[in-house]
């Protein structure tokens, strides 16, 4: 576990590193804390304790770019169900195909190449009633 030394980024880094969406939460505020900080935006509180999101959320809003070498990609701000939203993009889909509303799940892009990891979503497989068991 990080020491009170670390920074709220070797933190995160290092729950990335676990495969894991670490996010921090105010309790003075009642609420979760996004990008890592040293003190809470909403009271200026340095009392911030760290949780792990479960990894699910909603696509809040999306866009292509269309780079000028290199396939297109989405851009999509994501709002985790722990109630922090983030900027990321949906991955093994079309750019095209993300959906506002379409529901995602968390997992660690690995660049390599001495690059920092950071957290990407794939959509969730919508379940259709009365089909599989």
């Amino acid at each position: 576990m990080a020491s009170q030394q670390d920074s709220p980024l070797t933190t995160y880094l290092d729950h990335l590193e676990r495969g894991e969406l670490a996010y921090q939460f105010s309790p003075i505020a009642g609420r979760p804390v996004f990008f890592p900080r040293v003190l809470c935006p909403f009271t200026g509180s340095d009392r911030l304790e760290w949780r792990v999101s479960k990894g699910l959320g909603t696509v809040h809003a999306t866009t292509v770019v269309y780079p000028q070498e290199g396939k297109p990609y989405n851009v999509a701000l994501i709002d985790c169900d722990e109630g922090f939203r983030l900027m990321s993009r949906v991955e093994d889909i079309a750019p095209e195909a993300v959906r506002i509303g379409q529901r995602v799940r968390f997992r660690v892009h690995r660049p390599g190449g001495g690059e920092a990891l950071y957290p990407v979503f794939v959509p969730i497989p919508v379940s259709v009633p009365g089909e599989g068991a």
